[in-house]
């Protein structure tokens, strides 16, 4: 997993706009292109000799493959919505960082089963979300399809069909009731949780997207 980081400094007079900006419209554009699984944003706390504030966002990509298909298909376009709206009004610098590793304080005993058809069965994202690879075994979700629809137009989702035939392929993981509401954050409220019946007999949860 690489972090792309851009460091920004911003002048003072601009400063609430261009956090308002970059919160409510380039954020959600830079991970609108599909290329990263998440942004977070935070505030240098130092004291600039110049003046201004510093801030610094972290995109999660989850391979070079595919920041390098951001710097290809965005970036450019992107960098020129920013200098349209703020021009020469603040200064930017962008660096690459390879993850080693993500230490956290151990789960406690994992109880919930839970049923991922999507990007949870990527092991890069495993390890963005849980910071460790999970391990599971093949299972089935019978009377529900995969919705031609998908959630932000980018990830899969699933439906209850009207064919008790119907079947979706996935894979069963145990995990920890914090590993749950990690789970939480990371489908967000396009998704809800559902509890069901797997093929196998076990009670799993679910993600369904919440579709219009």
């Amino acid at each position: 997993m690489l972090i792309y980081n851009v460091t920004v400094n911003v002048e003072d007079s601009i400063h609430l706009k261009w956090l308002d900006w970059m919160q409510k419209t380039h954020i959600p554009e830079v991970l609108a292109t599909g290329k990263f699984l998440e942004a977070t944003m935070s505030r240098v706390m130092v004291e600039e000799e110049l003046g201004g504030i510093t801030y610094s966002v972290q995109y999660k990509a989850k391979d070079r493959t595919t920041l390098d298909a951001y710097y290809k298909e965005d970036a450019d376009g992107l960098r020129k919505k920013t200098l349209k709206n703020f021009g020469n009004s603040l200064v930017a610098f962008r660096t690459e960082l390879e993850v080693i590793s993500i230490e956290k304080v151990p789960i406690k005993s994992a109880t919930n089963y839970l049923f991922s058809y999507g990007t949870l069965l990527d092991e890069e994202i495993q390890k963005m979300v849980f910071s460790r690879v999970l391990k599971g075994s093949k299972d089935q979700l019978k009377a529900h399809s995969v919705s031609p629809e998908k959630v932000g137009g980018l990830y899969p989702t699933i439906q209850k069909s009207g064919n008790a035939e119907d079947k979706v392929n996935g894979s069963v993981f145990i995990v920890s009731e914090e590993e749950m509401h990690l789970v939480d954050s990371y489908e967000g409220e396009a998704y809800l949780r559902k509890e069901v019946i797997l093929e196998s007999g076990i009670k799993a949860w679910v993600y369904l997207g919440k579709m219009k």
